[in-house]
């Protein structure tokens, strides 16, 4: 016996059980063949390593930075006209360590047992461990891999690191050090304003043209203002962004700029490196879509209205929320935790939606929706929960 039913069959109780049998039905939707996702399903559960085995009937083994219900998988598909999704799985490796320390010890450990694997170097990581992995880490998340999974059972590599590591007030100072360390010196510099950087990321093995990736925070976000955040040559201009802004927060009904605000959950930019000169060459732009909907019913209407805008069969994200869960959309929030517009240099634009695993516990719709017109004083959602990164 093979395939999903057989894994699913192996362990449907265990934490690893049930994010391979979602990772099979989503290679599925994807087009990823039957043997190379289960390759991808034991990548999973080795990487997981005891946590795999964890009894769902347990609670969570850690909480987490990387999802809502501290589930250490989120799932995500990035679309683009004309072919099929490609589909990313971001997890923890440390979840359930005793410490952040050594939760930053595992990811690193399972990052280089990957790159003997499928022959990569780890020398770019090695430059900045003392930046990102010290002694005595501070912060949320410690180290984060994210597998862009394709055809021959090989995935795309990439880590995520923590610029808080040696305090949030030096934040700014370890992001400017990695990159000047990694040769973009000035790219810094070349960042939009914001009100922190959360994550530093680095593209590991066969890649056309590895990135650095810096992303910022931005709190209280005005869709008038998302044009002033692209800083790549040829980028996306304002309308596109401030389009998509409105859509994802549910503002295409012509609300006037000053209130069309993100003041629940903070939107988030993405700024790629991929040359040692001149500034990013890439720019994401990721709004928690799951903090301005009731409940993933809405959430699946927006997501695929900025789909077909960009000529996108919305459809298979439908299935893709089939393959991962039974429940009706109407009767959570979260699956869908972002939604995010991606631009690259020479590339057509990409749409990506993040898909939370939702192994331990499922947000409840909420009635009426999220307040999106806070007054000054009013109690926002937490920050942490589902990184939307890859």
């Amino acid at each position: 016996m093979s395939g999903p039913g057989a894994v699913e069959a192996r362990a449907t109780k265990t934490l690893g059980g049930l994010v391979t049998g979602q990772l099979l039905r989503l290679c599925q939707v994807s087009g990823i063949d039957e043997a190379d996702a289960e390759t991808y399903a034991r990548v999973l559960t080795d990487a997981l390593a005891p946590v795999a085995e964890r009894s769902l009937d347990l609670p969570p083994p850690a909480r987490t930075f990387l999802s809502d219900d501290s589930t250490p998988v989120e799932f995500s598909l990035s679309f683009v006209p004309d072919g099929p999704p490609a589909l990313r799985v971001l997890l923890e490796p440390g979840s359930g360590a005793e410490s952040l320390r050594d939760n930053g010890r595992a990811g690193l450990a399972v990052v280089r047992s990957m790159a003997d694997r499928w022959g990569f170097a780890t020398d770019q990581l090695d430059l900045l461990e003392d930046l990102f992995l010290p002694d005595e880490p501070e912060g949320p998340l410690a180290l984060w891999i994210a597998l862009e999974l394709r055809p021959g059972g090989v995935p795309k590599v990439k880590v995520y690191l923590n610029p808080a590591a040696r305090g949030a007030d030096r934040a700014a100072e370890t992001v400017r050090e990695a990159l000047d360390r990694l040769g973009h010196r000035g790219a810094f510099d070349t960042l939009p304003p914001g009100d922190g950087y959360p994550f530093l990321a680095l593209d590991l093995g066969d890649w056309q043209a590895p990135r650095v990736k810096v992303y910022v925070t931005h709190r209280e976000l005005r869709v008038p203002d998302a044009g002033g955040l692209s800083r790549m040559g040829s980028g996306p201009d304002a309308e596109v962004l401030e389009g998509f802004l409105r859509q994802t927060g549910g503002y295409d009904d012509g609300t006037p700029g000053p209130e069309a605000r993100f003041d629940r959950r903070p939107v988030l930019t993405c700024h790629s490196f991929t040359r040692t000169t001149g500034g990013p060459t890439g720019f994401t732009l990721h709004v928690p879509i799951r903090g301005y909907v009731p409940h993933d019913g809405v959430a699946l209407d927006r997501s695929a209205a900025v789909l077909a805008r960009h000529g996108i069969d919305p459809a298979v994200l439908e299935r893709a929320l089939t393959a991962l869960t039974p429940r009706a959309p109407r009767d959570g929030r979260g699956l869908i935790a972002y939604v995010a517009l991606a631009h690259e240099r020479g590339r057509p634009p990409r749409v990506t939606t993040y898909l939370s695993s939702e192994a331990y516990e499922v947000l409840p719709p909420v009635s009426p929706p999220p307040l999106q017109r806070a007054p000054s004083g009013t109690a926002r959602e937490p920050v942490p929960g589902t990184s939307a990164i890859s």
